[in-house]
């Protein structure tokens, strides 16, 4: 009889073991699960428009720099009155590439903060020059310098985003540099 009342209370111990998760349970762990699914739904989302907006204001920057250089190395070497801050370049009315330039100078400047006049264009969004700042979204400035011969001009075009990346600090650029000999 007590192998029977033994296997009994054995029995019972292990159907009650075995019943597995009541609904209660499976809703509260659901709940968990998706909270954290949502959270990483979350970052993600931000990390995505982060990336894309990087990608796009760098890929940017480097078109209008490679447009600007490709410009500026059309002219002549010796050019000092196109204006470059059109596009198509204007043949009067700018300083070209400096004109004849004496050794070791520069004309122009790549500082950031520094836009010197006439070398130096504001693009919006869109990639249309604008005539100031205003409603710009890059600042491209460019310098030629002349070594001591004066038969070799090293050209650099820089471009900035105006404005860093959502949430973020940095400022898309791109520095091209070239050289035109006479």
């Amino acid at each position: 009889m007590r192998s029977d009342h033994n296997m009994e209370i054995a029995r019972r111990t292990s159907s009650r073991s075995e019943r597995g998760a009541t609904m209660l349970e499976t809703v509260v762990a659901l709940v968990i699960l998706l909270i954290g699914v949502m959270a990483i739904i979350g970052l993600l989302s931000i990390a995505v428009t982060q990336n894309w907006n990087q990608g796009d204001r760098s890929t940017r920057s480097t078109e209008y720099a490679q447009d600007k250089m490709e410009q500026l190395m059309a002219l002549t070497f010796n050019d000092g009155s196109s204006n470059t801050t059109v596009y198509p370049t204007a043949s009067t009315g700018g300083s070209g590439l400096g004109g004849t330039m004496s050794g070791n100078s520069t004309v122009g400047g790549v500082t950031s903060g520094s836009p010197v006049a006439q070398y130096v264009d504001y693009i919006d969004a869109s990639g249309n020059l604008q005539p100031t700042s205003t409603g710009a979204l890059y600042i491209r400035q460019w310098s030629i310098s002349t070594n001591s011969s004066a038969n070799l001009k090293t050209i650099t075009v820089v471009v900035r985003a105006m404005i860093a990346t959502t949430g973020g600090t940095v400022w898309p650029s791109t520095t091209l540099v070239s050289m035109k000999s006479q």
